[in-house]
């Protein structure tokens, strides 16, 4: 190998230890120990030489001391470092493993960074005026009688303060109009956001209300198993006019690809809670309900939604 000299000081050095049979072994080594360069010089031995007359025995501590792992060196397969070190060969010579030195490895202590992940726009659409003025008046006068119906919300996790807000889970006369509605326009949403078309075989609707303080943290509405087969969220929004709350924008997140998984980026769209308009958006995208605040604390001041989201058909 060439003679490479290696000025700066000794460093921790994470070896892998590949041997036959499948087996691995991980320990931590400084960079200029006698037992690290003999690993990798007897490796590069075995790629430089067909002779199998001569092997070494390796004894060493694993697991934290708790064990102690022997080896020949014929079985030993390969050494992963981290950080990366690198062995120049020299193809006319073996090297003698009785004298190593590390001035025969060059250690690259700074490997280059990975390439960020790239990011997924978070595509919306927002409809103005989803709903006939007399439809949206029928619709406060009808919360107005039922607010004793409203119930505490909770989330799939059961994870506390992570949601504030109420529920009317039954309101046959406007989740039937909502999810007539919602079908009706579903096929133009999914050409706009550019998702290919499917076959609808459920169309979710809920109606919350947020009051002063509440909120929803981030989230999304198809992370678990009983809500995969949601494909596109929409909320309406509807307030007592005019408006007495603040607060309240829903923040949809861009996208990125993290193994496999579509995580939150760090840049963002927001959406205003415009009276009588209704948003759409895919239900994998990360979103969060920012906090109301309602100075009034009376009930026909919050800010109300009627949302869900339209499953495909499996």
């Amino acid at each position: 190998m060439d003679n490479l000299s290696q000025s700066s000081p000794a460093k921790d050095i994470k070896v892998t230890l590949l041997l036959m049979g499948g087996h691995h072994y991980t320990i931590s080594v400084k960079s200029d120990s006698p037992l690290l360069v003999n690993l990798l010089r007897t490796v590069a031995a075995q790629t430089q030489s067909q002779s199998t007359g001569s092997s070494k025995l390796f004894q060493l501590p694993v697991n934290d001391d708790r064990q102690a792992l022997w080896f020949s060196s014929h079985h030993l397969v390969g050494v992963v470092t981290e950080p990366p070190i690198f062995a120049q060969p020299q193809p006319q010579s073996v090297p003698t493993l009785e004298q190593p030195t590390t001035s025969q490895f060059v250690q690259y202590a700074t490997p280059k960074p990975p390439a960020p992940d790239p990011i997924i726009s978070s595509d919306f659409i927002q409809l103005e005026q989803f709903l006939t003025p007399a439809e949206t008046n029928r619709l406060i006068k009808y919360v107005l009688k039922n607010e004793r119906n409203f119930v505490p919300t909770s989330t799939s996790t059961g994870e506390a303060d992570y949601r504030k807000s109420m529920v009317l889970h039954s309101f046959p006369e406007f989740s039937q109009l909502m999810i007539k509605r919602i079908k009706e326009v579903t096929p133009e949403i999914l050409t706009r956001l550019e998702i290919p078309q499917f076959n609808i075989s459920d169309v979710e609707c809920q109606l919350t209300l947020h009051n002063d303080g509440n909120y929803y943290k981030v989230h999304n509405d198809s992370g678990s198993a009983d809500t995969l087969t949601r494909e596109l969220t929409y909320v309406y929004y509807f307030n007592r006019q005019p408006k007495a709350f603040s607060g309240g924008e829903l923040v949809i997140y861009d996208s990125k690809v993290v193994n496999n998984y579509y995580v939150a980026a760090e840049t963002y769209k927001v959406v205003e809670p415009h009276h009588n308009s209704v948003v759409f958006f895919p239900s994998r995208y990360m979103h969060e309900v920012l906090p109301v605040s309602v100075p009034s604390r009376a009930f026909m001041d919050s800010r109300f939604t009627i949302n869900g989201w339209v499953r495909r058909a499996t």
